[in-house]
Order: structure tokens, then sequence, then C-alpha cells
């Protein structure tokens, strides 16, 4: 057994060690060094458990080898050179790719049509970490999941671990990978001189092999067909959405609670067929689905009477004619799949195209019967009366809709006449001998028509002044729900009489401001309202 020894002579034990105690750093040391600037792997130092003899043996080689060599600088045979700086190969051949072009063919099994499909891939190969991937170009609708078939890794060349170098690719030949061999047929010229440069002959490029199943539907087999007598292709040009539009009743009295239904009946000229819709009105309690007949091509006669339409589909074979444009006049009953329907009238569209096509059919509206008119008619909305909650307009709109919005307010009128306030006094006018003195303010405010009254404080009168009336639009009496009319300036007049909510109000005075602000606009004033204000402000002169 041989022991390890350290620097006391002791074996390398536990127990027989030792703290270094003039020992100051305790970092760990680099494992890297840079030569040229490039981080290189550090070579490996006599550490614990190696023989330091070794190393030792190795320093005194080296120095006797350089003292025993003669040197051929003397003698003026070395030819001196300047060192070339060392370059790592992942920093040498970085982005540097080879690019090969190849193709495998796939089988196609139970297919009349083609028995092998060509798919073209180009193969990268990259220097600096010997990867490779296999991409195959994108096909616009191939309909084949196409793009990066094998993604960027070291292929294995075979089963004892091997991978494929860039000394193996070359020209004409099979790269199997995974089961799967791409034959290379060319390769770009960066590729070429590389391999060249590096003593690799290529061999002569091959062209790339033509799909049969791509070239088929690029020039396609022609195809001969018997013309038909009819050109649905340019029908179809012409006609593309253009639709007869009828309005129709549809008669089902003849069922149990049968009843008149209106429907619309439309007439595709693009291919001839017919759809039918119910009409349905909010709330009437049916379904919502409209379509009443989905399209289709209606036919008019069959070829023979006997067979059976209620078991067995339709085909063209068994019918001798559909309807066409012609059959539709408006003002007769037509009867379809055992259904009458009364066209009674139709769009601007269709009458244009009967006077253009058909200017013998008459095309004339036909007036409904009164009991379809009275059942059509939607019935009129009854307003309830105001409950005195809130403001008119406030209570008006949860009649209108379920969840009730703010009514729209002029808001060019609040700009123009904002902080506007028209002031008169008032006086109550009650049977009640205790409302004899009580005095109060009324205000009308331009900015949104609405008036707020406040009682003015008497002594000793029993009763609380201040706020007896917040802002609000004041109808006047007699006023509905569905038209309210709300009081305006110029029914303030001296000595009127307002009616708020029960209670009269006479008024008595005003301030300058109203007369100023009526005679502005004197034009939109009774001459009556302008001459009791004058008369009591002491204003102008009074005209008759």
């Amino acid at each position: 057994m041989s022991w390890n020894w350290n620097s006391h002579g002791l074996p390398f034990l536990p127990g027989y060690t030792f703290r270094d105690v003039t020992k100051s750093a305790f970092h760990r040391s680099q494992t890297l060094d840079y030569k040229n600037g490039y981080a290189l792997p550090r070579r490996p130092t006599v550490g614990i458990g190696q023989d330091p003899l070794l190393s030792v043996q190795l320093i005194q080689q080296e120095m006797n080898e350089l003292s025993f060599e003669t040197p051929d600088i003397t003698y003026g045979s070395y030819d001196q050179s300047l060192a070339e700086d060392f370059i790592p190969a992942h920093v040498a051949l970085d982005k540097k790719v080879l690019r090969f072009y190849a193709y495998f063919q796939e089988d196609i099994l139970y297919s009349p049509e083609e028995e092998y499909r060509v798919r073209p891939v180009v193969i990268y190969y990259y220097l600096e970490d010997d990867s490779m991937c296999i991409i195959e170009p994108m096909v616009e609708n191939s309909g084949i999941p196409q793009g990066k078939r094998i993604k960027r890794q070291r292929l294995p060349k075979n089963e004892r671990g091997e991978h494929y170098q860039w000394k193996d690719l070359n020209l004409g030949m099979d790269l199997e990978v995974y089961g799967i061999k791409y034959h290379i047929t060319q390769c770009d010229a960066f590729t070429k001189e590389f391999m060249e440069s590096e003593g690799i002959v290529l061999n002569d490029s091959e062209p790339m092999p033509v799909d049969p199943y791509g070239k088929r539907r690029k020039h396609p087999q022609p195809s001969f067909t018997t013309p038909p007598d009819f050109d649905r292709m340019h029908q179809f040009f012409t006609m593309d959405r253009k639709v007869l539009h009828f309005f129709a009743l549809w008669d089902d009295t003849d069922s149990l609670y049968g009843e008149t239904r209106p429907v619309t009946i439309q007439y595709f000229l693009v291919d001839d067929t017919v759809e039918i819709r119910e009409v349905h009105e909010p709330n009437s309690g049916r379904d919502p689905f409209p379509v009443l007949m989905r399209r289709q091509k209606l036919p008019k006669k069959f070829k023979s009477e006997a067979f059976p339409s209620c078991v067995l589909e339709v085909s063209t074979e068994e019918v001798d004619e559909y309807y066409s444009p012609k059959d539709f006049q408006v003002g007769q009953t037509m009867k379809l799949l055992g259904r009458r329907f009364l066209l009674y009238d139709c769009d601007g569209f269709t009458k244009e195209y009967y006077q253009k096509n058909h200017p013998d059919t008459e095309v004339k509206p036909v007036e409904l019967p009164k009991k379809i008119n009275t059942l059509q008619e939607k019935k009129k909305k009854e307003v309830p009366p105001y409950n005195g909650f809130g403001s008119l307009e406030d209570s008006l709109q949860n009649c209108l809709s379920l969840i009730p919005e703010p009514p729209k307010k002029n808001m060019l009128k609040m700009l123009e006449n904002s902080h506007k306030v028209l002031r008169y006094s008032a006086t109550l006018d009650s049977q009640n001998p205790k409302d004899e003195g009580r005095h109060f303010i009324l205000s009308y405010y331009l900015s949104n028509d609405m008036i707020s009254i406040f009682e003015k404080p008497t002594r000793n009168s029993g009763i609380i002044g201040g706020k007896f009336l917040e802002k609000t639009r004041i109808p006047k009496p007699g006023s509905t729900v569905e038209n309210p009319e709300f009081y305006s300036p110029a029914d303030f007049a001296i000595g009127a009489t307002v009616e708020v909510f029960s209670h009269r109000f006479v008024l008595t005075n005003a301030d300058h401001y109203v007369l100023t602000y009526l005679e502005s606009c004197s034009s939109q004033i009774p001459s009556q309202t302008l001459h009791s204000l004058r008369q009591k402000l002491g204003g102008g002169t009074a005209t008759n």
C-alpha cells in the first residue's frame, strides 16, 4: 500500500493534517486561462493525490532538452517566421454553413392517380459543432405539413455511435437519416469552394426530379364535355346577388287554429331557387325561426303523376318544369308545396326586372283586407298618469324602456344661459287665513327652465321659512303626460297666477333684470307681460 505524504512528512490521513495558519486567500481558483483574447481551459496542476516527483521530473526533462538542443539560428539555417495567433474552432468556423439540396420519395398508397411523390429538402451542415438540420420548403395550398423536418442536431451515422461529418457528404449520394433516404443533388457555391479547399472532389450535380403529381396539377389533361343547352356560367356572372323580393300572405286558415301570416318570398335569379321566410312581429310569442321553406328549386310539373313524393326526394329526372319568374305575379294566389300564398306587393328592383324582361306581366300592389290591416297595426302605447315622484321626464323614461335612460339636455342652451335667473316675488293664494302674511321668491332658471320657490321668514308667524320647492320643471294645468307644456317667462306677468302642484301663487313684483332680459327678446314675449312689468318697475312706456 502506498501513502500520500504531506509537507510535514506525515501521511495524508485524517488527524495527521494541519491547517496552514499563514494562508490568507481562500477563493476558488480559476479554471480558464485567456490566450490571445480567447478563454481556454487551464492545464491541470499537481493536486491532492498526485505525485509531485512526476511533475519535477517533467520540468527537469524539459530543461535537459533545452540545454542539449543546438540552436539553428546560430548557423543561419533556421528561417524565423512570425507565429500565427491561435484561434479556436468555434470562432474560426462560426456562421459557416454548408448547404446541400436533396429530395426524398414518399410512397402514396391506395391512390389511382399517383404512386409516389417527390419532396425536395435543404440540408444545412454547421461547421462549428458538426450539427445538421433538414428543412422542407413550404408550398402554398399543398395540404402537407412542411417546414423543419429535423431540428438542428448531430445526426447518427451508424449503430456504433458515430455521427455524420462534412467529409461524409457528397453530391449524388444517399443520406439515410432515421429510416428516410435523402438523395443529394446539388450544393451552393460556398459549399463547393469549401469542399475543394479541403481536398474533396465533388461529384457532378444532378437535376431535381419533377414531381409527377405537381406536373399534372400545373398542366391538367384536357377533358371534353358536351356543352349544355343553357349556359349556367353566364347566368352566374350576370345574375349573381340579384333577388326578386315579394311580400305575400300565407293563408293557413284551413288548419286548426290557423290564421293568415305575413311572409316574404325571395326568388334567386342566379340559380332559380326560392326561399320563404315568415315576418315575426315583436312579442308575437313565436319561435325565432323565420325560415318557412329553405332555399331550393320548386318543381311545378312532374313527369310521372304516380311518383311517391311524400316518401322519396324529388330529383331532376322526375321533374318536367320548375317555377320561373314569370309564374310569380303580384295580385294572384299561388300554391307552393301545398300552401296558398297571396302576393300583394314587391320591392323596387322586382318591378324594374318585370318591366324590362316581362313587360306583359302587370305588377300592381293589392290592398290588404281590413281584417289583415287591423292585425298588423301596432297597438298604441298608453302612458300612465304622473304619480308625482321625481320629474315628469324621468318618470316617463320608465314607461319607454326597461332600463330607463336620463332625458337629453340642451347643452347649448345651458352654456348660453348659465347663471341667468329671473326672480319674482309672490304671495300664496289660499283660503286659509294663516297664509295671508306669507311671502315667497320664485326663481326661474333660464339654463334648464326649472323653477325654485323660497319662503321669506316672518317673525312670530309660527311658520319656518326657507326652501319651499326644489328646482324642477312645472307643467301648466291641463297639460297631458304625453305632450306636457311647461311654464316659461312669457307666462309670468305681474298679477298672474302660477299653479305649482295644487298651490296657487300670485306674482306681485320682479327685479329689474327680468325686464331687461324680456325686452332683449321682446319678439317672443306677449305685449301684456311686458306692459305689466313696465308699469310695476317703471321702465319705459307702456305699449297698447
